[in-house]
């Protein structure tokens, strides 16, 4: 697999696992991995779940950066959302952080949200900038088959936001944040100069990378894999010194093509024309001035890159699927 550069440790709440949870799968690790060139260290933490001695306890493991998972800061759309913590808490657990010596920290936002104002997520925005941490991460909320959302929506028990209205939001949080000095280097991803999360870079430019854990991905640059979906079976096939793996599968020349357009279009840096193989070339470039005239405005280039514009960016879930192989 070559040299490790991050680690991220997700949820569920990781948070929650006391010092010695942590420091024993970190010990685990250096067993089978030199974990020697790690520069970026990751862990999520839930606000009201990460006291401020568990926080100096990460610290003091190597763990160098937190994602708090904010969502929101208004109590009436924490409840829509089903979160169990407090404006308050929000703050709190950041403060905790700072004062832990946490100096990399993201904070997670969702807009889009039922009966969401536009006014309620400009609050939001400004009171998370003067907070000043180095990422924040604004999605939009959708709708998946399958969930308690869709069910809602489905039955017409809630009504989401327009198209119109999202799109409105998508640019007024660009033009907010890119002027308090958070550059989109994602779709929905800004960050102070420096402080883009290496993690996430490393998936989005198709790097290897290894998983653990329930419901966890993996790669190795041929292959990618999920484990069992299952905690209880997770547990079980690892007992028994069975595989946790529960699907693997090859990703051929086209998939291969496709993540490359589909994560690079997303990000800032665009699409390098010579990445994708010669004998492709000519078809991607006819796709872009086909596609450029039926969303004007919405490409830029420079030498070989391909890029969106704010406009494109606005509307690549619309683009990207009519540029894929």
């Amino acid at each position: 697999m070559g040299k490790f550069y991050t680690i991220f440790i997700g949820g569920g709440t990781p948070s929650l696992l006391k010092a010695n949870h942590i420091d024993r799968i970190l010990s685990c690790l250096n067993k089978s991995y030199d974990l020697s060139n790690v520069k970026e260290f990751t862990i999520e933490a839930n606000p009201g779940e990460a006291p401020k001695d568990r926080l100096k306890d990460l610290k003091s493991m190597g763990i160098n950066r937190l994602s708090i998972g904010v969502q929101s800061l208004q109590p009436q759309l924490l409840k829509f959302l089903t979160r169990i913590h407090s404006k308050e808490q929000v703050f709190e657990t950041y403060n905790n952080a700072r004062a832990s010596g946490f100096n990399n920290i993201n904070c997670d936002l969702i807009y889009s949200i039922p009966n969401q104002t536009l006014n309620m997520w400009n609050q939001d925005l400004s009171t998370i900038i003067k907070m000043e941490p180095e990422h924040i991460s604004a999605y939009a909320l959708t709708v998946e088959k399958g969930t308690d959302l869709f069910s809602m929506v489905y039955n017409n028990k809630i009504t989401m936001p327009s198209d119109r209205q999202g799109g409105e939001w998508f640019i007024k949080t660009h033009d907010i944040l890119s002027y308090n000095g958070y550059q989109p280097y994602e779709i929905s991803n800004f960050s102070k100069a420096g402080f883009e999360c290496r993690h996430n870079l490393h998936y989005w430019d198709i790097d290897p990378y290894l998983a653990f854990g329930p419901s966890a991905h993996g790669f190795d640059g041929i292959h990618r894999w999920n484990n069992a979906r299952s905690l209880d079976q997770y547990i079980e096939r690892i007992r028994t010194e069975k595989s946790p793996i529960s699907k693997i599968e090859r990703i051929e020349l086209f998939d291969y093509l496709n993540e490359l357009i589909g994560f690079g279009l997303r990000m800032r840096k665009g699409v390098d024309i010579n990445m994708i193989p010669i004998d492709h070339q000519k078809e991607f470039q006819k796709k872009i001035v086909l596609v450029s005239k039926k969303y004007p405005d919405c490409f830029q280039s420079a030498s070989d890159i391909i890029s969106l514009t704010q406009k494109g960016m606005l509307h690549s879930d619309r683009i990207i699927p009519e540029l894929i192989f």
